[in-house]
């Protein structure tokens, strides 16, 4: 079935919505961080080396989405924390791999202890029946994110 266009109670309607919670929710928990001097785009970057394990500083600009001289800049504020690390590329000496050090790991994990924490408590000061309908919610957006 397709739904009209922008009127309320349509598809588009509802993706506005839900974009619009989305952000505001992820903005709220970006903020949901210890005191540090991290920087949001360090700590994106800490956090997508994380996932990925190591990435050559081109990969981690493409995954940030950001410019290779700006991922520069940011890789090297990491670097001068000791949180990231370079090793050469194990096939192409020109290119060096960076991946998060033991002391970025252990930040990292602060600071998803800390967004993780302020979410429970939001999540606990809920109605039962809201919570079961977040968890529902929760299995499909991430079916959703992975299409």
């Amino acid at each position: 079935m397709e739904w009209p266009v922008a009127e309320p109670g349509t598809a588009d309607e509802l993706a506005k919505t839900l974009r619009e919670s989305i952000m505001r929710l992820n903005r709220r928990v970006r903020q949901a961080r210890p005191v540090g001097d991290l920087t949001f785009s360090q700590l994106s970057a800490l956090t997508s080396l994380q996932l990925a394990g190591a990435l050559t500083p081109r990969e981690l600009a493409d995954v940030e989405r950001v410019q290779p001289p700006t991922m520069t800049k940011i890789v090297g504020k990491l670097e001068d924390r000791g949180l990231v690390a370079r090793t050469p590329h194990p096939t192409d000496g020109r290119q060096v791999i960076l991946s998060a050090t033991e002391l970025g790991q252990a930040v990292h994990a602060q600071f998803e202890r800390a967004r993780n924490e302020w979410l429970a408590t939001q999540l606990v000061a809920l109605a039962p029946e809201e919570r079961e309908t977040l968890a529902r919610a929760s299995e499909i957006l991430q079916k959703i994110s992975r299409a």
